[in-house]
């Protein structure tokens, strides 16, 4: 199944630095003084042409020679800036004064244990390493892997013995006066950052997102939103909104919705270290927060907080949803923040961002979002549909998404291999599966590689998830479904629940939630999709900080225990 974007076409970007792209955005408006970054912890804040003020400092800091004070990093030398901190202000100068000078960033998650930090910082070799001070012990270990000496760490915000940070480098810079360094001129295949994706299998890779990538996806969310403004008889730029930056800056979701996206229109971003639901809940009221951006892990904690139904909602306008299909259960507890829908899209690091997004009424002619759907295709996009023979999958049939458009990375970063196998004749394989409708309109199925065959038919762990949540007792918390060895065989793989039980369930009891879940799945789903691997209660999923559950985790343990625990 081929299907094309039904938005008209994204103009073509030329070579030009994304970090002036933004600050001279292709949607002209007065853009008058106002408050651009508020830390939600402390207050602090600064308005655009401070940060902007900041961002060229930064840039001057790290490029100017070292014989002069500065860093003396560029493109040329094969310098990478790695950042390894939670949110902040901080954060976002080091970003954009990266792409100022033309240098690569790569964003290293807070939550890494030390193997996967490890294998982060082999793959990517940065020059310099900017990181939060409690982050320090896990880093300085990583970096003895590479030789890269101590002296080449600094701390981001903060302070810390014997350690420079990048305010003081700052400093510098203006005590000396130093002439600023100009934007430096690039190509659109010059990279801009790496950014860690799991692909479709295999250790974590580094995707290279290029300056051209980046420009693409501003060129597209233009022609978007000027769709989306010819709705009203007098198109006017959008009201000021205020966005709660709880997301990981790490992420790529995070990274654009907060970092890179914040320059169209008057916004202004309150900034928490990390997802706290206590602290977001305080922060929306305090602020006024009216954009309120998640992914389903971090929604599920705020509905089922016991603070989340007395607490003032009331400056919410819009609340997206990202990184991961919404539970039904969920959202429905979601929809009473605001009149308006609930954005839901699909993305993936590889395509930059985003690939499709469900449209506002009446924007595409006879295309209404969906409910529960990732949209249609955004502008400029191209997507295929295949079974696993190759050939086209047929409408509303489920098959592996491949993806085409300028948003498309240009690979993985020293991985040539994984490369070939991930960027196809121009086209970028997802691993993961879809189906979409006559009108173009797509659902996310599953990870196809989490998609277990029973019997020569596939069956979702996501559909029995949803099965699970969907059971009117409200038993659960939080559950997931992945495959375990079967009876039969070791290779054949059948359906496991674990699950964490709401405050009923525990009141109940483990054994008979697990029965009625057990009976639940039987009446609602087919024999070769039933729990046959058992259901197991636990106090946690484990998850990435972006919302992805690590069912490989659940599985190895339980291999590892080789004694199923059913109830």
């Amino acid at each position: 199944m081929y299907l094309k974007s039904l938005y008209p076409p994204v103009p073509s970007t030329p070579d030009v630095n994304f970090h002036e792209l933004l600050f001279t955005s292709p949607l002209p408006v007065p853009i008058p003084e106002y408050t651009l970054h508020i830390d939600g912890l402390t207050g602090r804040s600064r308005t655009r042409n401070e940060f902007y003020e900041e961002v060229r400092d930064g840039a001057t800091a790290l490029a100017t020679p070292t014989q002069q004070g500065g860093l003396g990093l560029s493109s040329e030398n094969g310098d990478v800036v790695a950042i390894y901190s939670t949110n902040s202000l901080e954060y976002m100068t080091l970003i954009h004064a990266c792409l100022v000078i033309g240098v690569p960033f790569t964003l290293l998650s807070a939550f890494y244990t030390p193997y996967e930090l490890a294998h982060a910082v082999k793959t990517t070799k940065p020059s310099r390493i900017f990181a939060h001070p409690s982050l320090l012990g896990k880093v300085e270990t990583a970096a003895k892997d590479i030789g890269l000496p101590s002296q080449r760490i600094y701390l981001l915000e903060g302070t810390a013995p014997g350690k420079e940070s990048f305010a003081g480098v700052l400093q510098q810079v203006r005590a000396r006066t130093l002439a600023r360094v100009p934007v430096k001129p690039v190509k659109k295949d010059s990279i801009a950052y790496l950014m860690f994706s799991s692909g479709t299998g295999g250790l974590p890779k580094a995707v290279m997102i290029s300056h051209g990538n980046l420009a693409f996806t501003l060129a597209a969310l233009v022609v978007y939103v000027k769709e989306e403004m010819k709705l009203n008889a007098s198109p006017t730029p959008p009201p000021h909104l205020t966005w709660v930056a709880a997301l990981p800056f790490h992420h790529s979701y995070g990274l654009h919705m907060f970092c890179l996206r914040g320059f169209i229109f008057p916004t202004t971003f309150v900034i928490l270290p990390r997802w706290d639901t206590e602290q977001v809940l305080d922060a929306i009221p305090r602020y006024r927060v009216s954009m309120l951006p998640l992914v389903p892990s971090v929604a599920h904690q705020l509905v089922f907080s016991k603070k989340f139904a007395n607490a003032d909602l009331s400056s919410i306008t819009n609340v997206l949803c990202g990184a991961a299909a919404l539970p039904p259960v969920v959202r429905k507890k979601l929809s009473g923040l605001t009149k308006s829908a609930i954005a839901e899209g699909y993305g993936i690091t590889e395509a930059t961002l985003s690939a499709c997004l469900q449209p506002a009424p009446g924007v595409i002619p006879g295309v209404e979002p969906v409910l529960g759907s990732c949209g249609i295709l955004l502008p400029g996009m191209e997507a295929r549909i295949l079974r696993e023979d190759g050939s086209d999958a047929d409408v509303n049939e489920p098959g592996e998404l491949w993806l085409r458009g300028r948003n498309v990375a240009m690979g993985y970063y020293n991985n040539e291999q994984a490369t070939k196998e991930t960027f196809v004749d121009g086209w970028l394989r997802t691993g993961d599966s879809l189906r979409a409708n006559a009108n173009g309109t797509f659902f996310f199925v599953d990870r196809l590689k989490d998609t277990l065959k029973i019997s020569g038919a596939q069956v979702s762990p996501t559909e029995i998830e949803d099965v699970l949540r969907s059971h009117p007792s409200g038993f659960i918390l939080d559950v997931s479904v992945a495959g375990v060895p079967g009876t039969r065989s070791e290779d054949e793989k059948v359906p496991r629940a674990w699950i964490v039980l709401s405050d009923e369930g525990k009141r109940i009891g483990e054994h008979v939630v697990a029965k009625e879940l057990d009976e639940w799945v039987k009446t609602n789903l087919s024999s070769f999709k039933w729990l046959r691997g058992g259901i197991e209660v636990v106090d946690e999923i484990p998850k990435l900080s972006t919302g992805k559950v690590l069912r490989r985790a659940l599985q190895q343990k339980y291999v590892e225990q080789r004694v199923p625990h059913k109830l």
